[in-house]
């Protein structure tokens, strides 16, 4: 049981304190409930663009990093479709530290056509390194626009070009800045061994003085039900054939969420799963295959894919495919095998809470869900899952008209169409 504390400022900041007196450390998370879904699509790429942006120096502090490794402390952040997060560990003693520097940058950055120019060139570099030079590099590229026709998850956090990365001007990155980084659009967890009280006057010294801003109401398409299969056929010059197929699967906040997330388990996690049993090891079509869920709070997708074994044809890799994923429809899983994946899963889960930045980070996003609490309930809502909800689920989702599929077969000589 993770217990927590819960206050609001007067300018709609919500902060979420656990403490935990077994560390030294304390953790920091700030939770901008903006991603990229909510980007202009003729404009994408720009809650990216701020996780580089957010460590170029604020008003007041025009080194993020330096007076932090200074008091023993280390950052990281990361973007996703639905938020951007930024987060640190440091001493406890030092933690007044940290409110000072997160609470500087959301009042304001140190907005400068320099500064922004050299961010645009290290997105733009990263672009290049990611997605175009590195094998299989653009798959998402490709397969999110064939997946999504309406909603915004159908670009990746990088953009739908890298063009308006390169011609945003700075008004529209300021405006962009005070619409979504807010107090009122932000969740500050703060977790290790600290004190309420303690935090409750940091915040209030820090972040309190900081105005509320106007944050638009978000109103995003729905992706409608996909009605036919979908497919694209690409060659690049990559080492081998690439299978990769996705299957719209329930959103976060739906109760089918949990199973599909076992599902992508029972196909795909470790080495005794049933893809790598019969597809790797037994038949040996594929060198690798994966299986994951993307987790988005809107529609999401089930991804399964891997590299084929040079010599084998895509189409007897995606006969043989197709039938594991039925499988799942057409048999109940075993109770055993469920129960199997159950306790992984759940052991995974408990074990992560142990570390006190993974602790701040998932109670800001359960917030952000709904309710911190909920991070108490999770490990449940999996045990509750039935055999019948795994075939029911998996009926739904593994349907070939909810499919899209990328054939990217290798240029090189080794590709097998």
């Amino acid at each position: 049981m993770i217990r927590f504390n819960r206050f609001t400022l007067d300018n709609g900041l919500t902060v979420i304190v656990h403490q935990d007196k077994s560390t030294p450390m304390a953790a920091v998370n700030v939770l901008y409930d903006i991603g990229s879904r909510d980007e202009d699509p003729g404009r994408t790429g720009f809650a990216h663009l701020f996780e580089h942006l957010m460590f170029s120096g604020s008003v007041n502090i025009p080194n993020y990093d330096t007076p932090l490794e200074r008091v023993g402390g280390e950052n990281n952040a990361f973007t996703t479709n639905d938020i951007t997060n930024y987060y640190l560990t440091l001493p406890a003693e030092n933690l007044e530290t940290a409110f000072w520097l997160e609470s500087d940058r959301m009042l304001q950055l140190a907005f400068s056509e320099q500064n922004l120019e050299i961010q645009k060139n290290v997105v733009t570099e990263e672009y290049r390194e990611r997605y175009l030079n590195r094998p299989y590099g653009d798959v998402w590229l490709l397969l999110k626009p064939l997946a999504y026709k309406v909603h915004p998850y159908q670009w990746d956090t990088i953009g739908k070009d890298i063009s308006h990365i390169k011609n945003a001007g700075l008004n529209e990155v300021k405006n962009f800045f005070y619409r979504y980084y807010a107090p009122n659009n932000a969740i500050l967890s703060v977790t290790g061994n600290v004190d309420i009280n303690q935090v409750k006057e940091l915040a209030q010294k820090w972040f309190g003085d900081i105005e509320e801003r106007y944050v638009p109401d978000r109103d995003l398409p729905e992706e409608p039900p996909q009605t036919e299969p979908r497919n694209t056929v690409v060659e690049r010059d990559v080492p081998a054939d690439f299978l990769i197929k996705a299957y719209h699967t329930p959103g976060r906040l739906d109760q089918d969420f949990y199973a599909s997330d076992l599902i992508s388990d029972l196909l795909a996690n470790g080495n005794s799963s049933r893809l790598y049993q019969n597809l790797v090891k037994k038949h040996k079509l594929f060198s690798n295959i994966d299986a994951f869920i993307t987790g988005n709070i809107d529609k999401g997708l089930l991804v399964v894919g891997g590299s084929l074994v040079n010599g084998v044809t895509m189409d007897e890799a995606e006969g043989v495919l197709h039938h594991e994923l039925e499988r799942l429809v057409k048999e109940k899983v075993k109770k055993y095998e469920l129960q199997k994946v159950k306790n992984k899963l759940s052991a995974n889960l408990i074990y992560s809470y142990s570390s006190v930045d993974t602790k701040a980070m998932k109670l800001a996003y359960h917030e952000l869900l709904g309710d911190a609490a909920d991070i108490n309930r999770q490990v449940s809502k999996y045990a509750a899952v039935s055999r019948d909800d795994i075939q029911e689920v998996a009926t739904n989702i593994l349907d070939e008209k909810n499919r899209s599929t990328l054939y990217y077969y290798a240029n090189d000589g080794n590709s097998q169409k």
